[in-house]
C-alpha cells in the first residue's frame, strides 16, 4: 500500500471521530480573525460569480469556503472525512461539498479557478506534500491561484489525539521557505508569503499564509 494512503487513512478516521467537536470549536472563529478576513478579501477579488473556487480540506463547518461564497464566488468543498462533508453540508445547505483525497482529486485538469488549502496540508508526511501541490496545480486553470496556510514549526509525525478525541493522526509543521519551495517546484509564482503571530485563543504556534498564481503550461 502506498505509505500517504496510510497516513490518509488514519486522517479519514481521526477527523470522523471529532468533526463535531471540530465545528464547536471554530464555526465562527474567522469573526475575531481580521488578518484572516483581510486575506481572504484579497484572494476572493481574484474571482466572480463565473469562477469556481474549491474549498481543500473543508472541515466539518466549511466556514473557510463560505466567506468566500458569501462574496458571490462558487465554491466547492472537498473533505476526505465522509463525517465532515455530511456535517458541511447540513450547516451550509445553499454550498456543494464532496468527499475526496488531496492526494488524488477526482477532478478533470483546469477545472478550477481558485484552491484555498487552510491548514489541510498539515496532516500530510513534508515528502509528500509535493504531492498534493502537484494535484492542486493540475486541476488549476493556468493562472489560477492557489493559497495555503499552515502552522510554523520544524518537527512532523504521528500524534495520539485531535481535540481532545484519542486518535491517531499526523502533523507537520513548516517554515516559510518550505513552503516556498513546494510553490516553486509545482510550477506557481508566489506573490504572498507571510507569517503572524498567533491570536490568544489559537493554539501557540505562528501561521504561514502563501498565495501563488499557477504558471500558463
Amino acid at each position: 500500500m502506498d505509505p500517504l494512503d496510510v497516513v490518509s487513512a488514519k486522517t479519514r478516521r481521526a477527523y470522523n471521530l471529532a468533526a463535531q467537536r471540530y465545528h464547536d470549536l471554530f464555526h465562527d472563529e474567522m469573526r475575531e480573525k481580521a488578518y484572516d478576513r483581510a486575506l481572504l478579501d484579497r484572494f476572493a477579488g481574484h474571482f466572480d460569480a463565473g469562477s469556481l473556487v474549491c474549498d481543500a480540506g473543508c472541515g466539518p463547518s466549511g466556514h473557510i469556503g463560505r466567506y468566500v461564497w458569501e462574496k458571490g464566488v462558487p465554491v466547492l468543498g472537498v473533505d476526505i472525512a465522509d463525517r465532515c462533508v455530511a456535517l458541511a453540508r447540513r450547516h451550509n445547505p445553499a454550498m456543494r461539498f464532496v468527499q475526496g483525497d488531496l492526494g488524488a482529486l477526482g477532478f478533470a485538469a483546469g477545472v478550477f479557478d481558485g484552491i484555498i488549502a487552510y491548514y489541510s496540508i498539515i496532516d500530510t508526511p513534508k515528502d509528500s506534500v509535493g504531492r498534493l501541490f502537484r494535484e492542486f496545480h493540475r486541476v488549476l486553470r493556468p493562472g489560477g491561484r492557489l493559497l495555503v496556510s499552515v502552522k510554523a514549526g520544524a518537527t512532523e509525525g504521528y500524534l495520539t489525539e485531535l481535540l481532545g478525541t484519542e486518535t491517531e493522526i499526523w502533523f507537520s509543521l513548516f517554515d516559510r521557505e518550505e513552503i516556498r519551495r513546494y510553490f516553486e517546484a509545482a510550477g506557481f509564482a508566489l506573490e504572498l508569503l507571510e507569517q503572524r503571530c498567533p491570536l490568544d485563543f489559537e493554539i501557540n504556534a505562528e501561521r504561514i499564509f502563501a498565495i501563488g498564481r499557477r504558471d500558463q503550461r
